[in-house]
């Protein structure tokens, strides 16, 4: 496509999917090529050619004039075949082109054999670098093409294999739910069953990566698998509590991790009818889901320990790679599973210690927002680490009894949504289904439906109708904390005082419109059109313009 709809706008500056090139000496072709390789293999982005490095532009090349054929010229230089859409511009007088570039599923080499990808330097400028062959296997697993953890490791046998573990194994699948069908398996088959073994070029079966993760020698993770490394650390305000890494096998690891923090974990319990309810300081299901996520989803062709770090301002979980491809901040809670490692998360699944639904993020979230926290925080991930940040702040326990006795009255747990919508309303005060679809990342009728649900269980009350309404917890949960003024300031007035409210207005602004009382009393469009209709009719207000112009004056 030599002439693409779109309006380019020529950026201030370069940037990660942003290349200026030079035309004035007619740039060789196989530089373009590889520009376009490179961003391609990145973010993406747009190639301006005939713009200087600092932004100005000079101008095409004569042979440049003509765009035709460009694309073409891509597309048989890259491998496999890249399509651009090229697009000519005046820029202050000077003609230069735009050429945009998407970022491509798979890698993208040129014909010469180069692989290349765009990187910021530590300046903040720009540049095209090599990609080096961990790097290609990184990004292919990033991108769901690849499943490093079910290839063989390179010099591992079966002597590399745990006995220990195996035991520790069989032990965790009883303890935490797992699939039970693997406790009646021979050793030779669970390996199999795992995804713990593959066959090699001569028949032999050799541990994967997932096998020397799972139930692995130290000594052999040690040597084969030097990116593997957990740390735990808790700082104080003032020294260093605790600070160890380690390269244990995944289910030693999560023992130790386990065993070393719940002395910073301290807990009491709340009586909730018939039942005591446990409080911790960090729910322990949110925290292990949390950390065998990291040690699960890591990127294990990068140096990096997954860090579990502890201090005053709460939790932090980090792990070496960003989130895979489709998985963004704003889809967390509801995109499906994209696993980095398939191989190692079915296992983990099945020995029981991850979420076999692949919604571990739905059990980070419930463990903080039922007991009244924050919810979890990823809002530091970028593309080199997840990390994940829990606070650590006092439970509002009136509100865990609120959430407790409706699962009970219920016979299950809240829907995540449903929990998530409390949590909000409790924060915020009042929401409308527009603003809860943010927290739930959701469309506003999914948000809808899930106030309307909490509204039939008496756990919230709706406030105007139609596309106004509005929600805010329920009197009798205000009622339940002690706080019925709270309620009252939030709902506002009754009807029988909205007309002193409308009045009271006018009387400080002069004049009202429709738009103005819908937004003063919570009221949908209707209900303020009648409302005015009345103060008019009763002669209390005077009505002046037409239709959508309205206004209304105080009776003289």
């Amino acid at each position: 496509m030599s002439q693409a709809k779109f309006a380019p706008h020529l950026p201030t500056s370069e940037s990660l999917t942003v290349e200026f090139k030079s035309d004035r000496k007619r740039l060789h072709d196989d530089e373009l090529v590889e520009a376009l390789a490179c961003m391609a293999n990145s973010d993406g982005g747009e190639l301006w050619l005939g713009v200087e490095d600092d932004g100005t532009p000079t101008g095409l090349h004569a042979d440049h004039q003509n765009l035709i054929g460009l694309p073409g010229l891509v597309a048989s230089r890259t491998s496999p075949s890249l399509t651009v859409a090229v697009q000519a511009a005046e820029i202050a007088g000077i003609r230069v082109a735009c050429i945009r570039v998407s970022k491509s599923a798979s890698e993208v080499a040129t014909t010469s054999g180069k692989y290349l990808r765009r990187r910021i330097k530590q300046d903040g400028t720009p540049e095209c670098v090599a990609m080096l062959p961990h790097e290609r296997s990184s990004r292919a697993s990033r991108f769901g093409l690849s499943d490093v953890s079910a290839q063989a490791v390179a010099g591992a046998t079966l002597v590399d294999f745990d006995p220990l573990e195996r035991e520790r194994l069989r032990q965790t699948v009883q303890r935490y739910g797992g699939d039970r069908v693997l406790l009646e398996l021979d050793d030779e088959a669970l390996d199999g069953a795992l995804g713990f073994t593959t066959r090699n070029d001569a028949g032999e079966r050799v541990p994967t990566l997932t096998g020397l993760l799972v139930i692995g020698r130290e000594t052999a993770l040690r040597d084969l698998v030097p990116t593997h490394e957990l740390a735990f650390q808790v700082l104080g305000s003032e020294a260093v509590r605790f600070n160890e890494f380690r390269r244990f096998p995944l289910l030693k690891a999560m023992d130790w991790l386990e065993t070393n923090f719940r002395p910073y974990n301290p807990e009491h319990e709340l009586q909730i009818d018939l039942f005591r309810v446990p409080v911790p300081k960090v729910d322990m299901g949110a925290f292990r889901e949390a950390v065998a996520n990291a040690l699960v989803h890591r990127d294990y062709h990068r140096l990096g320990a997954v860090h579990v770090r502890l201090n005053d301002d709460g939790l932090t979980i980090s792990n070496p790679g960003g989130l895979v491809e489709g998985v963004t901040l704003n889809n967390l809670l509801i995109t499906e599973p994209r696993p980095r490692n398939p191989s190692l998360a079915d296992a983990m699944k099945r020995i029981g210690l991850v979420e076999r639904s692949g919604r571990g993020v739905d059990k980070i979230y419930r463990g903080m927002l039922r007991f009244g926290r924050p919810e979890p925080d990823y809002s530091r991930t970028d593309g080199n680490s997840v990390v994940l940040q829990l606070a650590t702040v006092d439970a509002d326990e009136l509100f865990l009894r609120l959430v407790v006795e409706q699962e009970g009255r219920q016979s299950g747990e809240l829907p995540i949504d449903s929990l998530i919508a409390l949590s909000a309303l409790r924060e915020h005060k009042r929401l409308d289904a527009e603003e809860l679809a943010g927290h739930i990342q959701r469309d506003p009728a999914q948000a809808k439906r899930t106030l309307e649900k909490l509204l039939e269980a008496g756990l919230v009350d709706a406030h105007g109708a139609t596309r106004n309404r509005s929600y805010t917890l329920s009197v009798d949960m205000y009622r339940a904390k002690g706080d019925k003024l709270a309620y009252t300031r939030q709902v506002g007035f009754t009807h029988i005082q909205h007309p002193e409210m409308v009045l009271n207005y006018v009387r400080q602004h002069g004049r009202i419109q429709r738009s103005e009382v819908m937004e003063l009393c919570h009221l949908d469009g209707n209900q303020a059109g009648k409302l005015l209709s009345r103060l008019y009719a009763e002669g209390r207000l005077v009505m002046h313009g037409q239709k959508k112009g309205a206004y209304y004056t105080l009776a003289v």
